[in-house]
């Protein structure tokens, strides 16, 4: 378990041989070694901040986004995505733009504006959603596209067709 704080980008953490407590700990303890022991991320320079869910924001609420999926859209139900746990610890070094040649441009979505940190190479994406502030960024989410390519091509159609001209 210590051994997934020494996982690096690109390299993916090691769930499955945990209990439900035990991964959950390992997660907490990359979780809170990249978000919440340290500065703040700063992205395009703006702080990240946890999305608020029911109204509350929590370093928790970020956790659970980061690590849990949608499963009912309706019932607003998520549940645990093994896919986004083992990549956790990629979030900060992408926000980071440790990574040459990843896109990153905002849309204008029916939600409001979006802005987007795309890796090709690794298919694996993170939304952001900009504050009215202008000086803080809501992070939404961030996991790697799964399936054909139509998921890729609906990040690189956005791109492509509905980029925004200034980076928000």
């Amino acid at each position: 378990m210590p051994l997934n704080l020494l996982k690096e980008y690109n390299k993916l953490l090691e769930l499955g041989a945990l209990s439900v407590s035990q991964r959950n700990e390992s997660l907490n303890r990359i979780f809170c070694r990249d978000f919440v022991n340290c500065d703040p991320i700063v992205f395009n320079n703006k702080k990240i901040t946890p999305t608020p869910l029911e109204g509350v924001v929590t370093m928790d609420t970020l956790f659970f986004h980061l690590t849990t999926v949608m499963e009912d859209k309706k019932l607003r139900n998520r549940i645990f995505d093994h896919h986004r746990a083992i990549r956790l610890h990629w979030v900060k070094f992408h926000l980071l733009l440790k990574k040459q040649n990843v896109l990153t441009f905002s849309v204008k979505e029916p939600e409001g504006i979006r802005t987007y940190i795309y890796d090709a190479e690794e298919k694996y994406v993170i939304i952001l959603e900009p504050l009215r502030n202008g000086i803080e960024y809501y992070l939404l989410t961030a996991y790697k596209l799964t399936g054909k390519d139509a998921e890729r091509n609906k990040i690189l159609s956005k791109y492509k067709k509905r980029k925004l001209d200034q980076l928000f």
